[in-house]
């Protein structure tokens, strides 16, 4: 079997064990169930069309991880700059009442990259190593981006209280 047979169907398994995962780590940074299903085939295809860049240096997994978590941001980026503009001239949005929605909002207001190794962390279960991987960033940074973002949500969430 050729290695390019072998990435694909590495791939497709990535797909078929973790899609799910992958879907609720693009919902989580979407906030939209359509953009986040796009996002996922949009993450995928790329990894597939790409398939020649692997180099075999890390997971394969980690790898489609990072095509997923770039086509949600390009997707949340397209969306944001959207409804930015839809906001203009809209009246104010409502005020957070339930600690469901206090959460979402906490998260939202969480610099991005410490949002994306929260999701990452507990959406996918994914450890330090691939993480650092999938975000192009050391062991050590991920620890401390995941210990920041663990304080910025608590001192949000008890601002909220």
């Amino acid at each position: 079997m050729s290695r390019e047979s072998r990435i694909l169907q590495a791939i497709e398994a990535v797909y078929r064990e973790r899609g799910g995962d992958f879907f609720r780590f693009a919902l989580a940074r979407t906030s939209d169930p359509e953009l986040a299903r796009d996002a996922v085939q949009e993450g995928f295809a790329r990894a597939i069309r790409g398939r020649h860049s692997f180099r075999g240096s890390g997971p394969v997994e980690a790898w489609v991880g990072r095509c997923v978590v770039n086509a949600a941001i390009d997707a949340s980026q397209t969306v944001g700059a959207q409804r930015a503009d839809e906001r203009s001239d809209a009246e104010p949005a409502p005020t957070m009442e339930t600690p469901v929605q206090d959460v979402r909002a906490a998260l939202r207001r969480l610099p991005i990259r410490q949002r994306d190794a929260l999701f990452l962390r507990y959406y996918l279960d994914y450890d330090y190593a691939t993480i650092a991987e999938t975000l192009g960033m050391e062991v050590g940074t991920v620890s401390a981006t995941l210990h920041a973002a663990r304080q910025n949500l608590m001192h949000a969430l008890q601002e909220v209280t």
